[in-house]
């Protein structure tokens, strides 16, 4: 334990406080650094463009930009164009890097007239016309592009692009798998022939290539889920088990096994704007300590097969990017209901029966939500200012709970407390304890968060209302384009049944939850059965409903 308190203390002196201990106020953290107003919003804008564009320029994979443009966009006989159709059937009709990217699962900036929570800063003050995650860094004197954290944490919401929204479909972890392969079969020689590509140009696929010995690469278990987890545990295992996980040639080639080379522990990207409420990171809660923007660069960089004493310094020089994003994370808002549907949707008298069962059976998992309906003078308020929430109290401690849903998850968190090990990890105070459960979650914005379940299992909060051998076993996913027909209202969440919009019928969009590790039981006992008989009528569950999509 002095080991474990040391760190704590030594992670509260780097960046104020962010260990297990600390208790979490009304309203949650924002301005984490204390900085004046002007500053603040300053460091706000900044932070967004960093989510924006990758801020670490020494990340261990960045393809050189024009030599890719020139082999995508010319048809020039190559023969590697030939080796990535017969390896990804995708790779027809991919003509750009913004072809790529679509594909990957990036979306376009937000418009000039999106305004409050849709609203970002443009990284030169002008809407790019390239997708929002898009990025281009300049090494050795040549342009690099790679993804960034908006890549897995902005989404579409019927034609608005929500920087802070769980990516329903990023396809980040499927594209290192494929791409690993692809490197393989990449001579530099016949790269710099056939793509006109300048020495330094040539120099940056080398060091992929060399840094792609040490990634750990896993295919999702359905398109929607993240893999990093077994990503990190996987690159881990192709370096030394030494302090900064040195690179090793042998281990590059016979890497050491664990359980997550077989064993799922999919899970979804997380929404920003719950950060700011909790002191535990992941759905699992077992990133107990910890700035959570450096342990997800930590992540992404063991991914990535950089370096970690090249990393270190990069943070060491990197503060203020650090301060920054931090800042931009813990300000983000959620988006409102009533910014796509007709306030009168919600049936206030409804909307307060919900509100009155959920302080009584959910509030004290998932927090109270004050309401502007309960203020004196809230009838003279416009009916969707009434619905507003006023004020979020959640745990002051974030909690873990089991409340039954698919365990194996946590269970193979228990491999990734290996990090703890690592100096880098010692000196920025990062701390991993595996857990049993999940954080229960606060549900701010949660009628924009569907499907549910940190695997997205359940598809809509009726679902989640249901016992679980009530829930759908399958179903199908698709993108939130038209809220009539891709959004169902009363259930809040995806159409399913007869309601499924024909284009969603494909394999892609197919979510099994007979797998293992996509399992959609939990919140029975107790929650929602009580001396064997649900607790929920049906009109409990349209009263709850309706009073969650006003959170």
């Amino acid at each position: 334990m002095g080991i474990l308190k040391g760190i704590l203390v030594l992670s509260t002196a780097l960046a104020g406080s962010w260990d297990q201990d600390e208790l979490i106020p009304a309203g949650g953290r924002q301005n984490v650094y204390n900085l004046s107003q002007e500053e603040y919003l300053q460091s706000i804008n900044q932070g967004k463009i960093h989510a924006q564009i990758y801020p670490v320029d020494v990340t261990g994979i960045l393809p050189p930009l024009r030599p890719i443009q020139n082999f995508l966009e010319k048809d020039s006989g190559n023969p590697l164009k030939a080796i990535f159709q017969n390896l990804f059937k995708e790779f027809t009709g991919v003509h750009s890097i913004n072809d790529i990217f679509k594909w990957v699962g990036l979306h376009p900036y937000p418009k000039e007239s999106d305004q409050g929570v849709y609203a970002v800063p443009y990284p030169n003050g002008k809407r790019p016309n390239y997708l929002m995650g898009y990025g281009v860094i300049k090494r050795d004197n040549v342009d690099g592009f790679t993804a960034s954290c908006a890549s897995c944490h902005s989404a579409n919401l019927f034609g608005k692009t929500v920087l802070g929204l769980t990516n329903r479909f990023p396809r980040a972890n499927e594209t290192f798998y494929k791409a690993k392969i692809a490197v393989g079969y990449v001579n530099p020689y016949l790269f710099k022939v056939y793509n006109r590509a300048t020495a330094n140009e040539v120099k940056l696929l080398e060091v992929i290539k060399e840094n792609v010995a040490s990634i750990g690469t896993h295919m999702p278990l359905v398109l929607g889920l993240d893999t990093s987890l077994a990503q990190v545990s996987s690159s881990l295992n192709r370096r030394e088990n030494d302090s900064w996980a040195t690179k090793n040639k042998f281990y590059e080639k016979h890497p050491r096994r664990d359980d997550l080379e077989h064993m799922p522990a999919d899970s979804k990207p997380a929404v920003w704007w719950n950060i700011k409420y909790k002191n535990r990171w992941l759905s699992d809660g077992s990133i107990i300590s910890g700035n959570p923007i450096f342990t997800n660069i930590l992540w992404n960089e063991l991914g990535r097969g950089t370096d970690l004493r090249v990393l270190d310094k990069w943070i060491d020089n990197n503060k203020k990017a650090l301060r920054d994003l931090t800042n931009a994370v813990f300000s983000i808002q959620a988006p409102r209901v009533v910014d796509f549907f007709e306030a009168e949707r919600i049936n206030l008298e409804r909307a307060k029966r919900g509100e009155r069962l959920f302080n009584l059976s959910c509030a004290k998992c998932h927090g109270v939500y004050e309401k502007a309906w309960n203020a004196p003078g809230n009838e003279l308020l416009p009916y969707s200012e009434r619905l507003k929430t006023t004020q979020v109290i959640y745990r002051k401690k974030t909690p873990v709970v089991d409340v039954g849903t698919d365990p194996e998850r946590y269970k193979q968190m228990k491999l990734l407390e290996k990090l703890n090990d690592l100096e880098i990890s010692k000196k920025n105070g990062t701390v991993v304890i595996a857990q049993k459960g999940y954080v229960p979650p606060p549900l701010v914005g949660i009628w924009a968060r569907w499907p549910y379940f940190h695997n997205n299992s359940v598809p809509t909060l009726c679902d989640v209302l249901n016992v679980s051998h009530e829930r759908p076993s399958y179903y199908f996913a698709g993108e939130a384009n038209d809220p009539n027909r891709d959004f169902d209202f009363e259930c809040n969440g995806y159409p399913i049944g007869d309601k499924t919009p024909p284009e969603w019928k494909k394999k892609m969009y197919f979510f099994d939850t007979t797998r293992l590790g996509m399992g959609n039981r939990g919140h029975d006992q107790g929650i929602l059965i009580k001396n064997g008989q649900e607790i929920l009528s049906v009109e409990d569950k349209k009263d709850l409903i309706q009073f969650m999509q006003t959170l």
